[in-house]
């Protein structure tokens, strides 16, 4: 039997569907990939760099007299993936450009610069950008 596919989902469109879901899909796919054996990893890069921000709360969201009953956890959804060995990766040139200070980063992501992309690109089979 073959080695599985080495897989990186690069996410730069955030909070897509997070209005909506209680999830980002991408996210939620890749944890759902990665607990059904897919040896899958995630790239933050762009305005995604914001999901490794530590302490998000979308918490109390409402639109006039609707309310987010079931806001996103960012936070909780990486850390699931990051408990079930998979590598996070941020770009810090792009969180620098955002005004985010490292100290702000969750712990277990891993920092990469953008003229690290093609060596890191290189260690995978696939690579899916959404």
């Amino acid at each position: 039997m073959p080695a599985p596919l080495k897989l990186l989902a690069v996410v730069e469109t955030a909070y897509r569907a997070t209005l909506e879901e209680q999830d980002d899909p991408v996210l939620w796919l890749t944890q759902v990939l990665r607990n059904n054996g897919a040896d899958i990893h995630v790239l933050l890069r762009g305005n995604a760099v914001n999901y490794g921000v530590r302490g998000q709360d979308a918490s109390g969201l409402r639109f006039g007299e609707v309310a987010q009953t079931n806001p996103p956890n960012i936070e909780r959804d990486i850390g699931g993936l990051l408990a079930k060995g998979s590598s996070v990766f941020v770009v810090s040139d792009d969180v620098k450009a955002r005004g985010i200070d490292s100290d702000e980063i969750l712990g277990g992501l891993r920092a990469v610069t953008q003229a690290d992309l093609p060596e890191l690109f290189g260690g995978y089979d696939q690579i899916w950008h959404w």
